[in-house]
């Protein structure tokens, strides 16, 4: 069995504690899943405003053609609404069509629909009314399939956190007792590595490899999608589907597997 934290540099972690922090997606893409899979613990990041047009509430799905968007529609508030605060509008029949698009037109056919698709159900028949727990409560669902034990807590269970940007993280990491932040490279743009020093904290950037892998709605790789939700993986590749994420890690050509369908970049 492969150690419950694999990171691509072996020994340079060895005697710290990792943490990832990052907001709460529905049906979070391979980077996040990665990002997890690296960390000794996964913060949720619940206490930041709720980004419009952002993917807390939606991402991508693999259709027999164009990529499937699927999107939980939310209650429009202040625009100053936390994550944890913000509630799915259930006037509008979502659970139903986004099951049915990952039942019925997805992946019905996909090599491992069988092997999860009770557990999906469940999902979708529970009514859920925050979008934070239902963008966990898919996190954990991945988590399972790919065999990730990394223990999750959410930001507001461990304290208010008066900073923001790189104090914020600075702050959790350390409430939570953690020397290292495991960073994406997008957050490279706000990221003060002075700040985190003196809450003596060390970013460590992700440097996230996409994995390449056989689609079942692809008739070869050529025509890979990319950056999809994570699931896409675990229904192609089941009991494989870590393996396959690891492993692009210590691939040669960096960025090789993001030819394809340009969907949007969300590495941070």
């Amino acid at each position: 069995m492969e150690n419950p934290r694999h990171t691509a540099t072996t020994g340079d972690n060895a005697g710290r504690t990792v943490i990832a922090i990052h907001q709460p997606h529905y049906w979070p893409w391979l980077g996040l899943i990665d990002k997890i899979d690296r960390s000794d613990r996964f913060i949720v990041l619940d206490t930041v405003q709720f980004e419009r047009r952002g993917w807390q509430n939606r991402n991508y799905i693999a259709g027999t053609g164009e990529p499937v968007l699927l999107t939980v529609p939310v209650e429009q508030a202040g625009r100053d609404e936390l994550i944890l605060e913000k509630k799915i509008d259930n006037t509008r029949k979502w659970r139903k069509k986004h099951y049915r698009a990952l039942a019925e037109h997805c992946y019905r056919k996909a090599p491992y629909w069988n092997d999860h698709k009770d557990e999906i159900a469940h999902l979708y028949e529970t009514e859920w009314e925050n979008l934070a727990e239902l963008a966990i409560a898919t996190t954990h669902l991945l988590m399972r399939g790919f065999g990730i034990e990394t223990p999750l807590s959410r930001a507001s269970e461990l304290g208010d956190f008066p900073g923001t940007k790189s104090e914020l993280l600075a702050q959790i990491c350390a409430k939570a007792g953690a020397d290292t932040l495991l960073a994406g490279q997008g957050s490279r743009d706000y990221m003060d590595p002075e700040v985190m020093n003196r809450y003596g904290v060390d970013i460590q950037w992700q440097d996230f490899q996409h994995p390449r892998y056989r689609q079942h709605t692809r008739r070869s790789t050529d025509t890979f999608l990319p950056r999809l939700a994570a699931i896409d993986l675990l229904l192609n590749a089941g009991p494989d589907s870590l393996h396959v994420l690891r492993q692009a890690r210590t691939r040669d050509r960096p960025g090789s597997a993001q030819r394809g369908t340009d969907l949007p970049d969300r590495r941070k």
